[in-house]
């Protein structure tokens, strides 16, 4: 199987061959030449400078196949470790991750061009609390349990639960915030048993790879979590080995392709591919907070999030206030190298995308208010940027954009911005700002996503008792949630039997008294006490 060569979160024109010319010269990623024989290498670039930063040697697929016949040999020894004894070594990543959190938040500036604020706030800070939180879940979630049985079967047989782990688990990951959401998944998939083989994206490899660093460094096996680097034919080598799951997060073509290559051998994934999130204004919502909370959830990580506000609806009573707060408080951004609030974006393709989308949108006749232009001179940089007057004949507002845009319409009222929120092909999270929460509910009740924020957005992946998923093109399964590390296991049943008779009254020969029984236990089900006393 080959894919394409990229591993991205959105998947772009440029991926498909449309209008590379109108791209920027610098490339972030590129190949090196090599001759016949020796591994492919990428070399590396900064999206702040366009200078080389770093160059890596390509994966190829005897290095995956030699990557996870490791973990299967290491995996045994692994889970034979007790839940506790795993999760001591797992949580003991934190301290080397505070002790290390300088050159982590260097690693991860250098490849993405990242504020320090974010580097430490998106990425490190999460992954911080995702290692003591899972730590700590790891005995009461994934330990045997007794299920008290309903029903007449309730004297006669008493059924246990035990979570057996799956084996290897393939995890492939982003560019956007490489750290926290390589450690997640690779963490959980550890702590219910699992080995693990990842693949950080190739456009942030080291900051993917230091994940594997921390653990390893805090006595995790090298064989029970490995780290490749590549590109789409690493990540197509990673799927189709014998792995146990496959955890992804990237665009939806490179998704489907590994549904397919799942579906093909009966193996478990789960598929986070993005989304284009709405973000719903209602009349009675605080104004201030609404303004400044579109700012910045559709600009942090310079947009790059899968949760970012791509698409405002505003009920039209408080329009015109609500816009002129976020023209003003957008064009407010400081932006730029430095320790600015909004860095570059982190790969030159993403650039091509972001200024195709704004500039469809202008020449469609939706007005740029704010920004608009990438910077010219050396970086990825994009204007903070604010569209009004959009509408759905747009891809600003039907394709993830991922970038800094801010764009705004007009709603006659909330039965408009559900209609407006739900047509879309994605279906990640979305937010609702009023200062009733009840009214948040009955919106989020009628929206068509995996989750819902009231006056504020995308925190809900930090949430890790939240179940985090998407509906539609926005992928499959879910990741966190009071299920999450039992995800990584099979819940394997072992029913067992109270007394031990010879037979039970069902099995062979049948006679009338089987009939008289059975029909009797039909009969009482009639009764309602009896359901009551059996449910």
């Amino acid at each position: 199987m080959f894919w394409p060569v990229v591993d991205s979160t959105v998947q772009t024109d440029v991926q498909l061959g449309v209008g590379a010319e109108e791209g920027v010269d610098m490339a972030i990623v590129r190949a090196v030449s090599h001759t016949d024989g020796e591994r492919r290498r990428l070399a590396l670039a900064s999206p702040v400078t366009g200078l080389p930063i770093d160059e890596i040697d390509v994966d190829g697929g005897a290095e995956v196949q030699l990557a996870v016949a490791r973990a299967r040999a290491a995996q045994p020894g692994w889970a034979a470790r007790s839940i506790g004894e795993r999760a001591a070594l797992v949580r003991g990543a934190i301290d080397v991750i505070s002790a290390r959190r300088a050159e982590i938040a260097e690693t991860i500036r250098i490849e993405t061009g990242k504020p320090m604020a974010e580097a430490l706030g998106v990425e490190i800070v999460p992954a911080c609390d995702f290692l003591n939180y899972w730590s700590g879940r790891a005995r009461r979630d994934l330990r045997p349990h007794r299920q008290r049985l309903h029903g007449y079967l309730r004297p006669f047989k008493k059924l246990h639960i035990q979570y057996q782990p799956l084996g290897v688990v393939g995890v492939i990951t982003p560019w956007n915030a490489p750290f926290v959401l390589t450690l997640n998944p690779v963490v959980q998939a550890l702590l219910a048993g699992n080995t693990v083989v990842f693949k950080p994206s190739e456009v942030t490899p080291r900051a993917g790879e230091w994940v594997a660093r921390v653990l390893h460094e805090a006595g995790v096996p090298e064989d029970v979590v490995q780290v490749l680097h590549g590109d789409g034919e690493t990540g197509a080598a990673l799927v189709d080995s014998e792995l146990d799951k496959v955890c992804f997060t990237g665009s939806v073509a490179t998704g489907r392709k590994i549904a397919s290559a799942c579906a093909a051998r009966f193996v478990p994934c789960t598929l986070e591919l993005g989304g284009k999130d709405a973000m719903i204004v209602c009349a009675d919502a605080d104004l201030e907070r609404a303004a400044a909370g579109a700012v910045y959830l559709s600009m942090f990580n310079t947009g790059q999030v899968c949760m970012s506000v791509e698409r405002i609806y505003v009920v039209e009573s408080v329009a015109e206030e609500f816009i002129g707060l976020v023209a003003r408080k957008a064009a407010e951004v400081r932006y730029g190298p430095g320790d600015t609030d909004m860095g570059p974006l982190f790969w030159d393709r993403q650039l091509d995308l972001v200024a195709r989308h704004v500039t469809e949108a202008r020449a469609a006749g939706a007005e740029i208010l704010v920004g608009g232009s990438a910077e010219a001179g050396e970086g990825l940089y994009f204007q903070p940027t604010v569209i009004a007057g959009a509408d759905h004949g747009m891809r600003i507002m039907t394709e993830e954009t991922f970038g800094p845009i801010a764009a705004i319409v007009r709603v006659a009222d909330e039965d408009e911005a559900i209609r407006l929120a739900n047509d879309s092909r994605y279906g990640l999270s979305g937010s609702v700002f009023t200062k009733d929460p009840a009214r948040a509910r009955r919106i989020a009740a009628r929206l068509t996503t995996g989750s819902v924020v009231h006056n504020d957005a995308a925190v809900v992946y930090g949430v890790p008792e939240a179940p985090f998923g998407g509906r539609k093109d926005s992928g499959v399964g879910q990741v966190n949630g009071v299920h999450a590390l039992r995800g990584f296991t099979h819940a394997q049943p072992v029913l067992i039997d109270r007394w031990q008779p010879k037979r039970e009254s069902i099995w062979y020969p049948y006679t009338d008294k089987t009939i008289r029984d059975l029909d009797g236990l039909i009969r009482a089900f009639g009764n309602r006490l009896v359901r009551r006393l059996l449910s």
